[in-house]
């Protein structure tokens, strides 16, 4: 088969497993075992509104800041006597009363930078903010101490940057049984088939066919693991209970996968925000009760550790238009059965000490969470997957 003819055929190849550029050979990647515990990360898309979300209610300050966006005093789901939760986050609440919810306050990093996608990829590539990076944490991760590609499943079509390392990528699918018939393709097959020696003696070329080969025995391990488990806890009608509920089935059916991906959108509310975040987060909200409940049904709760954050958060101050615009702080929560903090990690911010851009001033780094959850859950080495010392945090 010519390279062209090659290259046509296997272009379908990137739906199953994303190829960096630049690659060592399969054998170099480490070979560690992998333990039992999971983590599962949500991200939060656009910037969630985190002084909505975890709400101050006794400080007037809040109020003033916000006159006709301010959650009410009555709505709040106190959490103490000092803060509460939105309105939409009641399932939360009962996290946060068995103890299965730490609320992290003030979470961000030194000069924050407010573009979407910019701050995306310095939370997903936990570099500085000045600095540029081709490979996420959870990809080096893989890199470091993966055995496979579905080490880790990002429930998606495509691959967020966060799941790519150097030499390993992760697995990127919404359902096991499309990703196991997608590696049935006929051009898929006729790819692997013709592959040979010289081939494979090309540098990329022989990468690009081992990954292909490895994608089709990943798509055919995930499909017969996976469907050998079928949940009966109701989830709510939504795409995000949709990823949860694969998920839940990809635990609970003992697939050898240490780290999950998913993600809600539309959090960029700088428009009527009060209709729209109370809708995302009751979404985000019920469909988490429901992973959790079938997690718990299934014995697997304790042994899963759910990540969910925010590229950033908004500005105290709402606008003109009743919504709010970008800032820099926000809000982290970690749900789980083995947590040493529960409840609130820490104080919120000061609302009488902002920034100079009217911001709240962040005081932990999210990428001592990173390291926590490296070395304290995933009980691996944080500084060769950050590529850097973090202080460590004590939620687990």
């Amino acid at each position: 088969m010519d390279r062209r003819k090659f290259l046509k055929q296997s272009s379908l190849a990137s739906s199953l497993f994303f190829v960096p550029s630049f690659v060592k050979a399969f054998e170099q990647v480490a070979q560690s075992q992998l333990g039992y515990k999971r983590l599962v990360i949500i991200q939060l898309s656009g910037g969630n509104d985190g002084l909505n979300t975890v709400i101050p209610y006794q400080n007037d300050l809040y109020y003033k800041a916000r006159p006709s966006l301010g959650i009410k005093k009555s709505e709040v789901l106190k959490l103490n006597d000092e803060v509460g939760l939105h309105k939409s986050l009641k399932p939360l609440k009962h996290l946060y009363d068995n103890g299965n919810l730490c609320v992290i306050n003030n979470v961000g990093y030194p000069n924050p930078i407010r573009s979407h996608f910019r701050s995306m990829d310095i939370w997903q590539t936990a570099t500085d903010s000045d600095k540029y990076s081709q490979s996420g944490w959870l990809g080096r991760y893989l890199d470091q101490y993966g055995k496979h590609p579905y080490s880790a499943i990002e429930i998606n079509d495509s691959l967020s940057l966060a799941m790519k390392g150097e030499q390993m990528n992760a697995i990127a699918t919404q359902d096991a049984k499309t990703l196991y018939n997608l590696s049935k393709d006929p051009y898929f097959k006729n790819v692997i088939k013709h592959q040979d020696d010289a081939h494979l003696s090309e540098h990329n070329l022989g990468y690009l066919y081992k990954s292909m080969i490895s994608a089709e025995s990943s798509a055919k391990y995930i499909y017969e693991t996976s469907k050998t488990f079928s949940s009966k806890t109701d989830y709510p009608q939504n795409y995000f209970a949709k990823q949860l509920k694969t998920t839940a089935q990809f635990i609970n059916s003992g697939l050898d996968t240490k780290v999950f991906y998913s993600a809600l959108g539309g959090f960029d509310t700088h428009v009527n925000q009060l209709g729209a975040q109370n809708r995302l987060l009751n979404i985000y909200a019920e469909s988490i009760e429901a992973f959790v409940n079938d997690l718990k049904t299934n014995n697997t709760f304790n042994d899963t550790l759910i990540l969910t954050f925010s590229e950033f958060g908004r500005r105290v101050k709402q606008n003109a238009n009743v919504g709010t615009d970008h800032g820099t702080s926000n809000n982290v929560f970690i749900i789980g059965g083995q947590l040493k903090k529960q409840g609130l990690y820490n104080d919120m911010a000061s609302l009488s000490d902002l920034d100079t851009n009217g911001d709240l001033k962040f005081e932990i780094d999210f990428r001592t969470i990173y390291a926590t959850v490296l070395n304290k859950w995933l009980d691996v080495n944080d500084e060769k997957v950050l590529n850097r010392s973090f202080n460590q945090l004590g939620f687990i």
